[in-house]
């Protein structure tokens, strides 16, 4: 298989989805509706009645099906040709919209029924740093707040998650992640998207707020040192607080098996009402409502450059997105209704 062709990363080109576009003076062809047809003879007597044409289905919809099949011909061709683009980070936008997008949409739409609120607190253009509460035993909320930006943001945008270490290092989810556009959590990567105009997300909390107790749900962990906020004030480009409700109940942590996981190399090893007692059943996750929201976003391009190493702006700056987060979580769990409905 051919490879693909690798573009800079610092492209000017748009992220948003392309659509093709007509040249100067080109206009759309129009089709001639029928004119009027002269009226046919009437029959004879006893003549045979001719017989109505046969069609394989409506003429739309035969269309509709053979645009699909040949977009999806082209597509594959072009995988198999090495014809498309990824970026220096392995981020394949393509890849993306059209074949991963639409295996985690019904996860997105019809199981978990996610409601977006203030997908418009993200810009329309340039750089923003969105960071959001993490948790759920696996890291399915990263997945569903990329679709709820991919899918509703007004300008198309995309998010470009980091992820932690161990994402890059377990086979196939390795390259997955890459192909969606995760790179990995360090302050260099993550200000080189943000200078270069992405929308990046990251869950600072990490393991310990994906692997926290059910009995801990809602709260939210350390946000470590702050690292985000100082990335955010390098690049100058504003906070967007998230909060996301629903995920802490789709595999509820009542025990981790801490020897187990330390042999398998993994942070934990959880224990739920369903796993790991009924096999691969248990690791379907309750189909829970989730709601995602965005907040108002915080602005950091009044800062000086130097503002960066101010342990005691940073610790401010920190404090208020997490409080911001944690106030409006506690908002939305006193208005869900149900946590299934």
């Amino acid at each position: 298989m051919a490879d693909a062709k690798v573009i800079p990363f610092d492209d000017d080109r748009s992220r948003a989805r392309r659509r093709p576009a007509r040249a100067d003076g080109e206009t759309a062809a129009v089709r001639a509706l029928p004119g009027p047809q002269e009226p046919e003879p009437p029959a004879s007597p006893g003549a045979e009645e001719p017989a109505a044409p046969v069609t394989a289905g409506p003429p739309a919809a035969r269309g509709d099906w053979e645009r699909r099949l040949a977009g999806g011909l082209a597509f594959l061709r072009r995988r198999i040709t090495g014809e498309y683009e990824v970026d220096e980070f392995g981020y394949d936008e393509e890849l993306t919209d059209q074949v991963l997008m639409s295996l985690l949409r019904p996860l997105y739409e019809k199981y978990f029924r996610v409601e977006v609120k203030g997908v418009e607190n993200i810009p329309d253009k340039g750089g923003a740093l969105i960071v959001a509460n993490h948790s759920g035993t696996l890291p399915l909320d990263g997945l569903m707040m990329q679709v709820a930006v991919h899918d509703h943001h007004p300008a198309g945008r995309h998010l470009r998650l980091l992820a932690a270490d161990l994402v890059f290092v377990l086979p196939v989810v390795n390259e997955l992640a890459r192909k969606a556009g995760h790179t990995l959590a360090c302050a260099e990567d993550a200000e080189r998207l943000l200078r270069s105009g992405e929308i990046v997300g990251v869950m600072p909390e990490g393991f310990k707020g994906i692997g926290k107790p059910f009995g801990e749900r809602y709260k939210l962990q350390r946000f470590g040192r702050g690292g985000f906020v100082s990335t955010a004030l390098r690049a100058g480009v504003p906070i967007v607080p998230c909060s996301i409700v629903g995920a802490e109940e789709i595999y509820p942590m009542v025990g981790n098996a801490r020897t187990l996981a330390r042999i398998l190399g993994l942070p934990y090893f959880p224990l739920t009402p369903t796993f790991p007692w009924l096999g691969p059943l248990g690791a379907l996750p309750l189909p829970t409502k989730w709601t995602i929201q965005f907040g108002e976003p915080i602005p950091t391009d009044s800062y000086a450059p130097e503002a960066a190493e101010d342990p005691m702006l940073m610790f401010n700056l920190t404090d208020q997105v997490r409080e911001q987060i944690q106030h409006t979580l506690y908002k939305l769990l006193v208005q869900r209704r149900s946590v299934f409905f």
